[in-house]
């Protein structure tokens, strides 16, 4: 398994910004797909976005044309770009790693087996 570290959450306004880093603590094979998830109590877990090897990225209709993913190759480290920000985006955020060389790069939580450990986000109306 491989440690995922990530950072960058925080306390913002609505129609404010943040950008979520995730990187890895030890060895990531850099073909794997990699995703960020939310989770809140009443909500439970969502995927957000992911992006496979390819570039090839998906994201969850609630938040298309807000939230950007990337992937920086040479460190490894994925990013999660959110713009125009809103109170219900409040949430932990995780970021994930599939095992496996596949394309695939689903949403599906299942399809993932290491995971960090989180980082708040919190936006205030």
């Amino acid at each position: 398994q491989v440690q995922l570290v990530e950072s960058g959450g925080g306390s913002v306004q609505a129609g404010g910004s943040l950008r979520l880093s995730c990187a890895p603590a030890g060895y990531l094979d850099s073909r794997v797909s990699m995703a960020w998830f939310r989770q809140t109590p009443s909500a439970g877990r969502e995927g957000v976005a992911a992006i496979n090897r390819r570039g090839n990225t998906a994201y969850a209709s609630s938040v298309k044309g807000r939230f950007t993913i990337s992937r920086e190759p040479v460190r490894n480290t994925l990013y999660l770009q959110m713009d125009s920000l809103k109170p219900e985006d409040t949430a932990m955020y995780y970021c994930a790693a599939a095992s496996g060389s596949n394309t695939r790069y689903t949403l599906d939580s299942s399809d993932y087996t290491d995971w960090g450990q989180g980082t708040q986000v919190t936006v205030s109306s």
